[in-house]
């Protein structure tokens, strides 16, 4: 078992050890890619080496994403993270720095990669004994001392030593590490081969083959005993013996197909949920709130009905084959798989009718849910300006034609779960009447025949249960393919890691951002928003835009922060371009509270709304920051009467806001982001002037450089 010394390595060589991770993942090599040198790191502060970290990662097609522990679950983290990157304590500078590159873990020991490039096996103890050294330092001697005082024997000090920290330091974070994966805008299937989840959908489909086998299996013996007109006990007890062995059988099928379901639906929903953050904007907000929950509720359906669908239509199909196989072999012989067949192909045309009157149904559906969750929005306007007897008429036009709908998918339903199973079980049955009629064949065969066609009902009824969830998974698919797709639109990445320039003199200030003539402008107008626009900003700058309504000042400030992209023109942050700099090192540097209708409060903790822009979970440090700027901008008062302060529940469900103390929110939340340009969009609007006063004074003195948008 190795030690931490031979598998630590020095922050200039991960590279080759992300390298190495993504080709276990399955990425194909980039041409002309390399690992990342000295140069790229040796003048960042320590502060970037995560920042660099997740940079190197994404250059080679994974995603180092940020995760922690407390000092209590350290343990089950190491033991249950997966591929990861763990910083060890104790290095004062950046060449000192020394990382471990965990692949797997397991109770007692992990499976780290070794600069050598080979796998080692790694005490897990003395791992999580080195991430805790830095915590336990502090403390460690006094304890030792109370642990002396206290008269505790050296047999039983460990044990009282170990149990103290772990109440003592129970709640500290451990942070300093990040998971590799791919991220959710990498191919689907190369996900599912990294979880692992092709061989152990090969494995279902074995274990159910098997499980099949053998019940045909014991048909076939129970059959053969009564054939020769006496069951010996011999007989009897290998079908009893296959029976029994189903049974285990049955039940680790079942927990793979829940196992296989979870992980599956788990990557659909992070897939889809990527998409939806990565739309623009623009393509949101043409759409109504019942669009988008549409969307939603058929993206959650993707889910359900597929998998279901999927996995019964699979074992459907396995029972079918081996149900045709029987058929060719008993008195119906080849006419008589041929008939199934046939019979399933016609199974295969009702289906179709299905998914069609599923489809019409599902749209006007939609469209209902639509109009009642925008008339929902604006149901106190309707009932201030219509007239009671009016306040229905949308809802009751509709719902004539929902039902017709639903009683043609419904008819189209029973047909497809009535006909395919029972009416072949007729057909069968029929298929068999000329060897009775004749005569011509024996016993045995007209035995196995019947129960190819019971299997083949078996089959059926599966398959008829499989294609209505099939179908309903197409239909709801087609409302959220776009989000699939939307998750791997290209987005700029940073190819470096930016440092801040050091300055020549005080009196010297760098530019902050540089815009030289930019134009914007919106698909549906001819006019552009922005035209020819030229600015500079310099760091610790406080600037004033104002104008009329509808002159482009909110629009130009989606530009600046990259909400929006420019339809020509150049602009530079520090220098840098946004292709060059990336998307989110472009949006941690440039901040806004934008205006009211492109900001919201989210039915979470006071403190989340506040603390979302920062590394989270968020640290004692944060806590007490946002307290501080909440006292400045005056909302102390409200965390007064609040009955949970910073951790009381707000938005639609919550805890309800004002105007102004949502406008405060929302400024707080930029501020606290530390950002090198915060653009503040008419966040001084709905304040009476004591308040007003206080907020300015708070942005003036927390923003390193200010943009205000605000009317004349």
């Amino acid at each position: 078992m190795s030690d931490l010394a031979q598998i630590a390595w020095p922050l200039s060589a991960l590279p080759d050890a992300i390298a190495i991770v993504a080709r276990r993942s399955g990425l194909p090599p980039r041409p002309g890619e390399k690992a990342g040198s000295k140069g790229d790191w040796i003048g960042a502060e320590e502060s970037l080496v995560g920042q660099w970290i997740e940079t190197t990662a994404r250059q080679f097609g994974l995603e180092a994403e940020p995760v922690g522990s407390t000092y209590a679950d350290l343990a089950s983290f190491v033991r249950g993270v997966g591929t990861a990157i763990l910083r060890l304590p104790g290095a004062q500078t950046l060449d000192a720095m020394r990382f471990v590159v965990l692949l797997k873990g397991r109770r007692d020991r992990v499976a780290a990669l070794g600069p050598d490039l080979r796998q080692h096996r790694v005490n897990g103890a003395a791992l999580i004994a080195a991430l805790r050294g830095e915590i336990e330092a502090p403390v460690i001697e006094e304890t030792d001392q109370l642990l002396a005082e206290a008269g505790i024997s050296l047999r039983r000090r460990n044990r009282a030593r170990v149990a103290i920290l772990e109440q003592r330091l129970a709640d500290i974070n451990v942070r300093n590490c990040w998971m590799l994966r791919l991220p959710p805008s990498a191919s689907f299937f190369a996900q599912m081969r990294q979880l692992g989840l092709l061989p152990r959908f090969a494995s279902f489909l074995a274990l159910h083959s098997i499980q099949y086998a053998l019940y045909v299996l014991s048909w076939i013996l129970l059959g053969y005993g009564v054939l020769r007109g006496r069951i010996e006990p011999g007989w009897l007890m290998a079908w009893a013996l296959l029976l029994i062995t189903i049974i285990p059988l049955r039940m680790l099928e079942s927990w793979r197909q829940g196992l296989l379901s979870i992980d599956i639906g788990t990557l659909l929903k992070q897939r889809l949920l990527f998409g939806a953050l990565k739309l623009e904007p623009e393509e949101t907000r043409h759409q109504g709130i019942g669009q988008l929950l549409g969307s939603v509720l058929e993206s959650d359906a993707v889910e359900n009905l597929a998998l279901t669908g999927a996995l019964i239509n699979v074992v459907g199909v396995v029972e079918l084959v081996v149900a045709c196989a029987v058929l060719a072999l008993g008195a119906g012989g080849v006419l008589h798989t041929l008939a199934l067949l046939i019979w399933t192909a016609g199974c295969g045309y009702l289906a179709w009718r299905y998914y069609l009157q599923r489809r019409d149904w599902t749209a006007q559906r939609l469209n209902m849910t639509h109009d009642l969750v925008e008339q929902m929005v604006g149901h106190r306007t309707r009932l201030a300006q219509q007239r009671p007897e009016r306040w229905h008429e949308a809802e009751d036009q509709f719902l004539p034609s929902y039902v017709e709908f639903s009683g043609r998918m419904d008819r189209a339903a029973v047909q497809l779960q009535l006909l395919t199973a029972r009416g072949w079980l007729v057909v069968g049955l029929l298929g068999l009447g000329p060897t009775f009629v004749f005569g011509r064949a024996s016993t045995a065969s007209i035995a196995v025949g019947i129960g190819g066609v019971l299997l083949a009902y078996r089959a059926l009824t599966r398959l008829s249960a499989g294609l209505t969830g099939i179908a309903g998974a197409v239909v709801a698919w087609q409302r959220a393919a776009r989000l699939f797709a939307t998750a791997a639109r290209p987005q700029p990445h940073a190819a470096v890691v930016w440092t801040p320039a050091k300055t020549a003199g005080a009196d010297v200030r760098p530019t902050v951002l540089e815009a030289c003539n930019l134009v914007y402008r919106y698909s549906d107008r001819a006019q552009p928003a922005i035209k020819d626009c030229t600015l500079r900003i310099q760091a610790g700058e406080r600037l004033l835009l104002e104008g009329p309504s509808g002159g482009g000042k909110s629009t130009l400030g989606a530009v600046l922060t990259g909400l929006r992209d420019a339809d020509s023109g150049l602009l530079l942050l520090h220098g840098l371009d946004r292709r060059t700099m990336g998307s989110d090192s472009w949006r941690r540097r440039i901040v806004a509270a934008p205006t009211f209708r492109d900001n919201y409060v989210l039915t979470e903790t006071f403190a989340f709304n506040l603390l979302m822009g920062r590394g989270w979970p968020p640290t004692a440090e944060d806590f007490d920051e946002a307290q501080a700027i909440c006292s400045e901008l005056g909302l102390d008062r409200l965390l007064a009467r609040m009955p949970s302060g910073l951790m009381q529940m707000v938005g639609e469900t919550g805890w309800q806001l004002s105007h102004g103390e949502k406008s405060r929110l929302y400024m707080a939340r930029a501020l606290l982001q530390n950002a090198d340009l915060v653009i503040l969009d008419e966040s001084f609007a709905a304040l009476d002037p004591e308040t007003l006063q206080l907020a300015m004074r708070c942005a003036l003195k927390r923003a390193n450089t200010l943009l205000l948008i605000a009317h004349p």
